[in-house]
C-alpha cells in the first residue's frame, strides 16, 4: 500500500494512492499498532498532496561501515526543514556549494522499545524518499552538521509511504534535470538499514511518524538554482525544484 496525506477542502486527510484516485483512510499509525491495515473512509478525495508525515524527530545516519575507523553514527535534523514533493527550495547562497543527497527514509510505525536488528521490520510503517539537502563546505567549521543541514526546506520528503517494500532490498535512483546520476539502493549501504535502526533505538526511543534517513549510497549530486531533482525510492518519486 502507498499512503500519505492531502490538504483537502475538508481539512488534512490520510489517503492511499489507487488507480481510481486518492481514497481516504483511517489513521495508519493506530492501525499499525493494532496489527492491521487502515480502513477506507469513503470515496476518492481531491487535494494537495503534502509531506506524508510530520515527524517529531528526524535522525540522519552517517554510514561509516565496518571498513571505517568509526562505527555507524547518527545525528539530528530539524523537523521544521520538511517539505513535500513538488515544492521549491531557495538554496542558501552563504553556505558553499549545495548538494542533493538521495536517501531511503524509514518511517517508524510504533515506539521502538525492544527494537533489534532482527525484528526491526516489525517497527517500520514503511519507506519513502528523502532529499537530505546539504552544504558540505560548512563541515570544516561545523562538524556537527547543524549549519550544513539547516536550510529552510532542506528536507523534501515523500510523497508516499510504501508499506509493502520492506527494508532489506530497496531501490534508489537520483535524476538531475532528467539525467540519471545514481542508480543504487539499500544493498549498497555499508551497513544494513536494520542495523542502523537498532543502533539508533539503543540510544533514543523513536515514535510513530519519526523518520530515519539511512544515508546516501553514492547518491549525491551538486545542485544549482534552476535545476530539478527527482529521487525515486522503490518507485516513490520525490521531485524538488531549486531557486
Amino acid at each position: 500500500m502507498r499512503l500519505g496525506g492531502v490538504a483537502s477542502a475538508a481539512g488534512p486527510r490520510w489517503v492511499r494512492e489507487t488507480d481510481h484516485g486518492l481514497i481516504p483512510i483511517s489513521d495508519p499509525f493506530l492501525a499499525f499498532a493494532e496489527g492491521r491495515a487502515p480502513d477506507d473512509e469513503g470515496d476518492a478525495v481531491e487535494g494537495t498532496v503534502v509531506a506524508p508525515v510530520d515527524p517529531l524527530v528526524i535522525v540522519g545516519i552517517a554510514q561509516n561501515g565496518p571498513d571505517h575507523t568509526s562505527p555507524v553514527q547518527a545525528w539530528l535534523k530539524s523537523p521544521r526543514t520538511v517539505i513535500g514533493s513538488g515544492a521549491e527550495v531557495a538554496l542558501r547562497r552563504d553556505a558553499g556549494a549545495p548538494v542533493a543527497e538521495g536517501e531511503i527514509a524509514v518511517v517508524i510505525g510504533r515506539a521502538t522499545h525492544g527494537l533489534t536488528a532482527q525484528n526491526a521490520h516489525e517497527y517500520v510503517l514503511g519507506v519513502t524518499a528523502v532529499n537530505d539537502l546539504s552544504s558540505p563546505d560548512r563541515a570544516h567549521s561545523d562538524p556537527r552538521n547543524f549549519e550544513s543541514k539547516s536550510g529552510e526546506g532542506y528536507t523534501p520528503l515523500g510523497p508516499w509511504i510504501d508499506t509493502a517494500v520492506g527494508i532489506d532490498d530497496v531501490d534508489l535512483d537520483v535524476e538531475v534535470d532528467g539525467l540519471l546520476v545514481a542508480r543504487t539502493g539499500s544493498r549498497q549501504l555499508p551497513m544494513p538499514i536494520r542495523d542502523c535502526l537498532a543502533y539508533v533505538a539503543a540510544w533514543s526511543v523513536l515514535g510513530p511518524g519519526d523518520v530515519v534517513m539511512t544515508g546516501a549510497p553514492h547518491s549525491q549530486a551538486p545542485v544549482h538554482p534552476g535545476q530539478r531533482v527527482t529521487i525515486r525510492v522503490a518507485g516513490v518519486e520525490l521531485v524538488t525544484a531549486f531557486v
